[in-house]
Parts: structure tokens; C-alpha cells; sequence
């Protein structure tokens, strides 16, 4: 039987499973993220062995963190530092003999989302929220690259925040989104993780959201946003009725979208990676 695998390289864990033809998962493995790259390589061959279990596999998709070359396959993720300029697509042909397909997260899951989710909309958003923060953008369901993977997260906004002194994004600028409502933007500003988080700190966050979502919504029109990631599950249907709330008090000449949550939760990326692989 051929299969088809995928990858989700994250900052804090790297999943790997294997897929039938109809996208049926068949196996799955879950490891922490090694902080260096020689040790990361040679888990996520560990992982597919684990996972493919003597099969043939018919292509690997794999999602993982900007910034990269989708062409190229050389990738950069900024939340894992040792990583810079690896070849990824050619280590991973090398190993497994198949075709490989890389881009960043947060475009991988907005494919996923879109075609299993079944979505008809022209103007699709898929945002993440877990370490960091991204979005995958779609129109007529396929991915607008931009001249370089647009980095939503990493926009300034007017924000509210309790601890402004504690602000700090791993991109070096000292006041973007990403920083103020991501995970690890979360544990910095309020030293604990997001599930912990009072209903003050959380009306903050959804605060913070909803400006960068009004920047958004006014500049790409989407007509329904979709959120996924840790900190966007975590948060659920209340965090996302405060993010609308207060994107809509200051949005005036564009239509408001529908905002929801991915209806595959923290698998999204995981799916998509192997959906790439078999449309590919």
C-alpha cells in the first residue's frame, strides 16, 4: 500500500503521521522539538520509519515555521534558532526517495482547513495562535504567497497590555502582535501559559486580536477568518465572541467576517501537510 506522510515541525513539538489515499491516518508519533538541528533531522527520520512501518511512501508535505522558500525547500523557522538556511527538500528526497513539499504552517493548515472543512468561501483566512502567531491566506482556495509569506503577526497595533515592560517578539521588533496574544508572547508578558490566564489578562488578548484583525479585515476583505493553535483552542468560542466584539466596534467601511474556530483543532497543519503531499 502507498501512503503519504506529514509533517508538522513546530517550535515546541514535531508530529509525524501516515496517511492512506483518502487521507485515513494510519499512524502517528509526537515528540519535543530538539532545540538543535542535527538532533531534529534525525528525529523526524525517526518519526517517518515509525510511522510508514515498511510502506511505500508516495510523497512527504510538511509544515513548518517562516521564514522559508516553498521552491526551494530551504527553510528558516524563527522559533527554532539552530535551524538557518537548511536544505530541508533535499535531505528529506535524499533519505526517502519521493517528493517533498515544504511551506510555512500556517499556509499548509489554511489549505487543510479549507478543502477538508469543505469551504466554498473565495477569500479565506486561516490564523494560528499557539508559540507564535501566522496566517495562511486563500484565494479560490489557493495560497497568495505574496512576493514572501505575508507575516500577519507581525504588524503594530494600538494595544493594551498590563505589563508593556515585558513585551518582546523573537523577530527583534519590540511591538508586534505576535508578541502581545502568541503563546510565548503570553508567558512572557504574564509569566504563566494562556490556560491560566484571569478574565482580565484573557479580555486583553481578545483586545489585542481584534485591532490586528480590524488591520486585517480592512486591508484582504476575507470572508470568514478560521483560528487554530493552542492558544486559539484553549481560548475557544468565548475568546473569539470578545476578538469579534471588539474588531467590530472600530470597523466601519469593511464587512465584518465570520470568525470560527478549526474545526480540526491542533491537527490542522498536521492533515494539510499530507493533503499537499497527495495533491502535489
Amino acid at each position: 500500500m502507498g501512503i503519504f506522510i506529514g509533517l508538522d515541525i513546530g517550535g515546541t513539538k514535531f508530529m509525524t503521521a501516515s496517511f492512506d489515499a483518502e487521507l485515513k491516518e494510519i499512524e502517528r508519533v509526537k515528540y519535543p522539538a530538539p532545540l538543535l538541528f542535527q538532533e531534529g533531522i534525525e528525529l523526524l527520520h525517526k518519526s517517518i520509519d515509525e510511522v510508514a512501518e515498511g510502506h511505500k511512501i508516495l510523497g512527504i508535505g510538511a509544515a513548518a515555521g517562516g521564514p522559508l522558500d516553498s521552491v526551494s525547500g530551504v527553510i528558516s523557522p524563527l522559533h527554532q534558532p539552530e535551524w538557518r538556511n537548511v536544505p530541508l527538500k533535499e535531505i528529506m528526497e535524499n533519505e526517502w526517495k519521493c517528493p517533498f513539499y515544504v511551506d510555512v504552517d500556517t499556509n499548509v493548515a489554511a489549505v487543510g482547513e479549507y478543502y477538508l472543512g469543505n469551504y466554498k468561501e473565495k477569500y479565506f483566512l486561516y490564523i494560528t495562535l499557539s508559540t507564535g502567531m501566522g496566517g495562511g491566506f486563500l484565494i479560490d482556495g489557493k495560497i497568495y504567497h505574496g512576493k514572501c509569506h505575508p507575516e500577519i503577526g507581525h504588524q503594530s497595533i494600538n494595544y493594551k497590555c498590563s505589563y508593556p515592560e515585558n513585551i518582546q517578539c523573537e523577530c527583534g521588533v519590540p511591538d508586534c502582535l505576535e508578541a502581545l496574544v502568541s503563546g510565548n508572547g503570553i508567558r512572557r508578558i504574564y509569566g504563566k501559559p494562556a490556560e491560566q490566564l484571569n478574565e482580565l489578562e484573557w479580555d486583553e488578548v481578545a483586545y489585542n486580536i481584534g485591532q490586528g484583525l480590524r488591520n486585517i479585515v480592512t486591508i484582504l476583505s476575507p470572508e470568514v477568518i478560521v483560528f487554530g493553535g493552542g492558544v486559539s483552542v484553549g481560548g475557544g468560542q468565548q475568546l473569539l465572541n470578545k476578538v469579534k466584539h471588539y474588531m467590530d466596534k472600530n470597523l466601519k467601511l469593511i464587512e465584518s467576517p465570520e470568525l470560527k474556530i478549526s474545526c480540526h483543532g491542533y491537527d490542522t497543519a498536521l492533515i494539510g501537510a499530507a493533503y499537499i503531499a497527495r495533491m502535489e
